[in-house]
Parts: structure tokens; C-alpha cells; sequence
């Protein structure tokens, strides 16, 4: 029987504990917008769920600053932004009608929305080509934009 002085187990103990430590952290799977404008920006997200179509709002974004808009893994292939330039104006736009409210919402289907007294806003497709995780970069409109899984 070897026997382990205390010291030397403490030393065990520790590298141990360091190990664990530096192992590589898990990934995070979210969807992410980072506002590459010098903007503070409103941020609404459109996208299918197993009961439907689902429109929430507004995340505020500050210049220079990525948002976690959705935690965990991304469960549809394709997520519709509409986003607005509370700095100098103007949209970020397309052509997929959805609804939206001029406060906090979380809204449930895209049809009759002015008849629901709701606006009804164009928002861009985003296809994460079935990514778990997808940072969408906006950029100012004179600037490419290039997704990033």
C-alpha cells in the first residue's frame, strides 16, 4: 500500500481541479445580431415554431454591440429581421410581411395584421443553412453584409 502524503494530494487535488478548468467550454448555440453601425438600433425576429409563425420585439441595440436574440440551439433553418435605425433613421427591410407592435411583443401568426390593430412590417430572410448557432452582422446599408454561422 503506497500512501499519499497530504500535501501531495492537495498538489493532486489542484491539478486536477486545473484540468477540469482549461477544458474547452462547451459551445454555445444562440442566435446573435451584432450592430456593426454606429446606430442604436431596434431589432424584430420572425420565425416558425411548431404551433406557427412567431414575431417578437424590440431588442435594443447599441452601437458596436452583439445581442443574444434566441438561446439554445436554432430550431428552423430560416429567422426574418426587420430592424430600425433609432439614430438616424431608415430600415432594415424585405419583403416577408409580418406583424409588429411599436412596443414589446410577442406576436403569434402573420395574417390580418392591420385588421388585429397591429403594423405590418417587411422583413429580410436569413438562412442559416441549418446551422445550430448564427450571429447575423448588421451593417450599414453601404457596407456588404457577410453572415457568419
Amino acid at each position: 500500500m503506497v500512501r499519499v502524503g497530504r500535501g501531495r494530494s492537495l498538489v493532486l487535488a489542484g491539478a486536477a481541479l486545473l484540468a477540469v478548468m482549461l477544458l474547452p467550454a462547451p459551445a454555445r448555440a444562440d442566435l446573435r445580431m451584432c450592430n456593426q453601425t454606429a446606430s442604436k438600433v431596434g431589432i424584430a425576429l420572425g420565425y416558425r415554431d411548431p404551433q406557427g409563425w412567431v414575431t417578437e420585439g424590440w431588442w435594443d441595440v447599441a452601437p458596436k454591440v452583439c445581442e443574444t436574440l434566441l438561446k439554445g440551439s436554432l430550431a428552423a433553418r430560416f429567422y426574418y429581421v426587420y430592424a430600425v435605425d433609432y439614430t438616424r433613421g431608415g430600415e432594415w427591410s424585405g419583403r416577408s410581411l409580418m406583424c409588429t407592435k411599436d412596443r414589446e411583443f410577442t406576436i403569434r401568426g402573420v395574417e390580418d395584421c392591420l385588421a388585429r390593430g397591429l403594423d405590418r412590417n417587411g422583413f429580410y430572410e436569413v438562412d442559416t443553412g441549418e446551422q445550430k448557432s448564427w450571429t447575423i452582422q448588421l451593417n450599414d446599408p453601404n457596407q456588404p453584409v457577410a453572415p457568419t454561422p
